[in-house]
C-alpha cells in the first residue's frame, strides 16, 4: 500500500499550502545545491524543477488517488457490481467524500440484494396461488370436479391471497411516494378492534382472538391507516403463533398517548432480529407462511405517519408488538 504523507491533515486547503511550501523549498534547495556545485543556471533550473515535481508527486498522491479510485468504482457500479470500495484514509474533504461513497456503495448493494430477494419472494407468492387456482379451474373446466361450493371455496381463498399481496404492493408504492395525507377522525376503539379482528377470525377460525379495550376509549386517528396497522399485526400474530393459539389485542390510554398491543403465543422474535423486523422484506427465521415481509414495514409507515412509534417489547413467551400514537 503506497503511503499518503498528507492523510493526517484535515483540510484540502492546508494540504495545498503544504504542497506549495514544500515544492518551493525543494526547488530553492535543489537550485542552491546545483549552483554551489558549479552547475550552470540553465542546467540547475531544470534539475530544481524536476526535484520539485518529484516531491509534488509524492505528496499529492494521497490527494488525488481517492478521486481516481471513485471514478473506477463508479464505472464498476454502473455495470451492476456494488462490491467496489475506495481507500478512505484521508481526514480532509476528499476523505469524507470517499467515506460517503463507500456508504453509498454499501446502501446500493443492500438495495440490490433486497430487490433480488423481493422479486424472488413475490414470484413465489404469486406462483403458489396461481398454480393452485389454475389446477382447480382446470379440473372444473375438464369436468373432473363439479363446480360445487366445496370446490370453489379453495379457489376463492387463493384469489383472496392474491388480493392481499396486490394490496401490500400498492401500500408499498405509497410508502415510496412519500406517504399519503392523513384524514384523522374520532372513533370508538373497542368496536374498531372487534371489526378488524373479525376479518382475521374468518380467515383463521382455529385461532382464538381476544379484544381487551375499555368501552369508552376513543382514538383520534386516520381510521383506514390504523386499520392497516392492526390488521397487519393481527395477521402476523396469527400466522406465527400456534394454529390453535390465542392472539390478544389490547388498547389503553396511557401518559404517552393511545397504546395498542398485539400479542401471540408463538416463538417470539429473537433479540438480534428486533432491529430489522420492521424493515422491508425481512421475514425472520421462523415464518411459516412464506410472506413477503411487507406487513410490518407497512405498519411502521402508517404509525410514523401519525407521529407515533412501533416496537417489539421484551415480554415472553410469545411476541408482543406495541404501537403508541400521540394524543
Amino acid at each position: 500500500m503506497i503511503p499518503r504523507p498528507l492523510d493526517r491533515l484535515r483540510s484540502i486547503k492546508i494540504k495545498l499550502g503544504v504542497l506549495v511550501a514544500v515544492s518551493s523549498c525543494a526547488t530553492a534547495l535543489a537550485l542552491k545545491e546545483a549552483l554551489e556545485h558549479g552547475i550552470r543556471g540553465r542546467y540547475a533550473l531544470p534539475v530544481a524543477v524536476l526535484a520539485a515535481l518529484v516531491v509534488t508527486q509524492v505528496l499529492a498522491h494521497g490527494m488525488t488517488s481517492p478521486l481516481r479510485e471513485m471514478t473506477a468504482a463508479a464505472r464498476t457500479m454502473a455495470g451492476g457490481r456494488y462490491d467496489a470500495r475506495v481507500r478512505a484514509s484521508s481526514r480532509d474533504e476528499v476523505g469524507e467524500l470517499a467515506r460517503a461513497f463507500n456508504r453509498m456503495a454499501g446502501d446500493l448493494a443492500e438495495v440490490d440484494r433486497q430487490r433480488r430477494e423481493f422479486v424472488a419472494n413475490v414470484s413465489h407468492e404469486l406462483r403458489t396461488p396461481i398454480s393452485a387456482l389454475h389446477a382447480q379451474l382446470e379440473n372444473i373446466a375438464d369436468g373432473v370436479t363439479a363446480a360445487a361450493p366445496a370446490t370453489l371455496r379453495p379457489a376463492l381463498e387463493q384469489t383472496e391471497r392474491l388480493g392481499r399481496l396486490v394490496g401490500q404492493l400498492l401500500d408499498l408504492s405509497r410508502v415510496d411516494a412519500a406517504g399519503d395525507a392523513l384524514d384523522p377522525a374520532e372513533f370508538a376503539v373497542a368496536p374498531f378492534l372487534t371489526a378488524v379482528v373479525a376479518e382475521s377470525r374468518a380467515a383463521r377460525p382455529a385461532v382464538r382472538f381476544v379484544v381487551d379495550a375499555p368501552p369508552d376509549l376513543v382514538a383520534s386517528a386516520d381510521r383506514d391507516r390504523l386499520h392497516q396497522v392492526v390488521a397487519n399485526l393481527v395477521d402476523n400474530a396469527a400466522a406465527h403463533g400456534p394454529a390453535d393459539g390465542t392472539v390478544t389485542v389490547m388498547a389503553r390510554r396511557r401518559p404517552g398517548g393511545l397504546t395498542l398491543e398485539v400479542a401471540d403465543e408463538g416463538p417470539g422474535i429473537a433479540p438480534a432480529d428486533r432491529a430489522h423486523v420492521f424493515e422491508r422484506f425481512h421475514r425472520g427465521g421462523h415464518g411459516r407462511d412464506g410472506g413477503t415481509g411487507l406487513g410490518l414495514a407497512i405498519a411502521r409507515w402508517a404509525v410514523e405517519l401519525h407521529g407515533g412509534r412501533i416496537e417489539v417489547t421484551d415480554d415472553e413467551p410469545g411476541c408482543r408488538i406495541r404501537v403508541v400514537l400521540p394524543g
